[in-house]
């Protein structure tokens, strides 16, 4: 197989087996190896020519890092890191090994869990119970129907909708970081009123969702709450420092 540099997966813990039958990105899936450089190692494998974010490729990816996240504490790389050669992954490690060690103990028997929040759908009773102006502005369009008066409806149902689903959104957060051993705010995302990455220990990680989703039940009027986890610790990593480039995304 024609390759292109060193494909890097993760760090982790130097000494660590890798997961057995486990196995690469591309066709045919790359073997996995290890570099280590002194007190942890890299998880790679040479990287295949052409690489894309296919869909087969990013499973293996993600289904490498859930399978390193069950046996310990791992830095994870995203889909399409890639070093031109084993000795920049070398120089890397041993450039930065205090703070992968650092980070390694902070994430030990860590997951990350990942909550967003929306607008609750087909709210709008219980929205017109509660809101004056939403009720004034539909009767309005009722009695003088005509295109302004729907816009001005449907722009105040909008709005009060991700009002409150946005007030629930900060209790929940609220609630749910008493819970958690570290908090980190991802990025917007269209729609959605909360999205954060929650530091959770593995075992606490049942008792953290079935919190959430009670919360999300009694609140479903107002929010709808979409979890996703366990997952390795994306939001609790840092790249900088990295001699790698993203490719193929």
């Amino acid at each position: 197989m024609t390759t292109d540099g060193v494909y890097v997966y993760a760090i982790i813990r130097a000494g660590r087996p890798l997961p057995t039958d486990s196995s690469g990105v591309g066709s045919p899936a790359a073997h996995l190896r290890v570099i280590r450089q002194g007190r942890v190692a890299a998880v790679v494998s040479e990287a295949p020519a052409n690489l894309r974010a296919r869909r087969r490729d990013l499973l293996a990816h993600q289904e490498l890092l859930l399978r390193l996240t069950g046996q310990g504490p791992v830095l994870p790389m995203r889909f399409g890191m890639v070093a031109p050669d084993e000795a920049a992954v070398r120089d890397q490690l041993a450039a930065c090994e205090a703070d992968h060690v650092a980070v390694l103990e902070h994430l030990a028997d860590g997951v990350e869990v990942n909550v967003k929040a929306f607008p609750a759908q087909n709210a709008l009773r219980s929205l017109l119970a509660e809101d004056k102006n939403v009720r004034r502005l539909r009767d309005e369009a009722r009695h003088r129907p005509g295109y302004e008066a729907n816009v001005r409806l449907g722009e105040a149902v909008a709005s009060a909708l991700e009002s409150r689903a946005a007030a629930a959104g900060r209790q929940v957060l609220r609630e749910l970081t008493s819970k958690a051993r570290a908090v980190a705010s991802g990025p917007e995302v269209h729609g959605c009123v909360l999205n954060v990455s929650f530091l959770v220990g593995r075992g606490d990680s049942d008792g953290f969702r079935s919190t959430a989703e009670q919360f999300a039940e009694a609140h479903r009027e107002r929010v709808e709450l979409r979890l996703a986890g366990p997952l390795p610790c994306y939001s609790f990593v840092s790249a900088e420092g990295t001699s790698v480039r993203t490719v193929g995304v």
